[in-house]
Formats: C-alpha cells, sequence, structure tokens
C-alpha cells in the first residue's frame, strides 16, 4: 500500500502546484498534525482516498472547526484494508495550551490506547505529532518526544511510526529516519511517500496473556 504521509508545512507542490500524478498510486493520506485544516480539506477533496488525522499542539482550531472529509484517528485504533493504524497526537507540554501533555499524561493516553490495539491484535503503523525521546527530538521541551511511545513499541513492533513537529528545516543535522527495533520511525515534514503492507494479526493468545501491568 503507498502511503502519502504529511505534517508541519503545507507542501506547495501538492496544493498550489496540483497535477494528478503527484497523487498517482496514493491508497491512503495521513497528516500528522500542525496543519491548516483547509489543507486537509483540499487533500481530501482532491485525493479520492481516506485522509486520518492527528491533533499538532497548534490545532486546537481542529476542535471547534475539524477539517471536513478527512477522519481524526487521535486515541484511536482504524483498520483500513487490513492496516491497523493508531493516534496520538500532541506534543509535550511546554505553555498554556490545547493538545500538549505530560510524560504522566501522556502514558495514561498509552493506557487507555492499548485495549484497543489488543482488540485489533497488534498495529502496523503509529501516527504521532510528537517523536520518541531520543529518536529525533530536540533538547529543548517545546520539541522533546515522550519516552513512554516506547512501550507501545517495544510491545506490538508496528512497522512505522509516523510523527511530524520537529521540521526539518530547523538545522542541517536533523535525521528524516531513525530505527528502533523493526520499527522505522519516520519525520514526515512536508510530505513523503511510504509503502507499507499489513501485517498478519498476533495470536489472540499471546497477546492477552501478556497484559500490562498498571
Amino acid at each position: 500500500m503507498k502511503l502519502l504521509a504529511v505534517a508541519d508545512e503545507e507542501c506547495k507542490a501538492l496544493w498550489e502546484y496540483y497535477s494528478p500524478e503527484k497523487f498517482e498510486g496514493v491508497e491512503l493520506i495521513v497528516a500528522c498534525g500542525d496543519l491548516n485544516r483547509h489543507y486537509l480539506e483540499y487533500l481530501a477533496t482532491m485525493v479520492p482516498v481516506p485522509v486520518f488525522y492527528v491533533h499538532g499542539n497548534h490545532d486546537e482550531g481542529y476542535d471547534s472547526h475539524p477539517p471536513e472529509g478527512a477522519v481524526c484517528i487521535d486515541d484511536d485504533v482504524i483498520e483500513y484494508h487490513g492496516l491497523r493504524i493508531a493516534g496520538l497526537g500532541g506534543a509535550c507540554r511546554y505553555r498554556t495550551g490545547a493538545w500538549q501533555f505530560t510524560e504522566a499524561e501522556m502514558k495514561k493516553r498509552v493506557n487507555h490506547l492499548r485495549s484497543k490495539i489488543e482488540r485489533h491484535r497488534g498495529v502496523d503503523v503509529l501516527v504521532t505529532h510528537a517523536p520518541l525521546h531520543g529518536y529525533g527530538d530536540l533538547n529543548d521541551l517545546a520539541h522533546r518526544g515522550f519516552t513512554v511511545f516506547r512501550e507501545l513499541l517495544d510491545r506490538y513492533h508496528p512497522q512505522l511510526m509516523l510523527h511530524g513537529h520537529v521540521h526539518m528545516n530547523y538545522g542541517a543535522n536533523i535525521q528524516r529516519e531513525h530505527l528502533y527495533g523493526s520499527t522505522r520511525i519516520v519525520n514526515c515534514f512536508e510530505r513523503i511517500y511510504l509503502d507499507v503492507e499489513p501485517a498478519p494479526p498476533r495470536p489472540q493468545h499471546r497477546l492477552m496473556s501478556r497484559l500490562w501491568q498498571r
């Protein structure tokens, strides 16, 4: 399955200079936060595939005016053509505002999401706004990643973790990709095309026998 992932900055090549071949073969669009809602509506209108999104820390406006035609996957797991996709938007709390969380607050969200992942017998793609701490984040609090994401990667080994928040133009040494175990962690700043296929579901008895300790 060919996936288009976008984050943080609207891609002029897609929005202002549209041409059909730029979306050729794309079967799914995933937005990792901090994007103009009209941009998501445009993508949902121009490309006949689902658009799934999570909130960035600047997307509080989505709460009152969500992007039409796009589907929020925050704190949820959606299955599309066999591909299991989980969403956890937001960033580390560094000021007053919506869609910012402490590590403890994000851990509660992870714990809530786990039951849905268990019901789907795993997850193939984890979509976040903030990165995993130590894998593509920065030293300042505003751009620090969440350590608790390790619990999902260690337990479920998704093929992809897609995030935004750290702009590739923040510095020359920012990496687009990292590898955590078998999970490919990708910074989706502006746009990136990826190929992913659903993995076989894990046996139900193995999942249920390893329930996390609260």
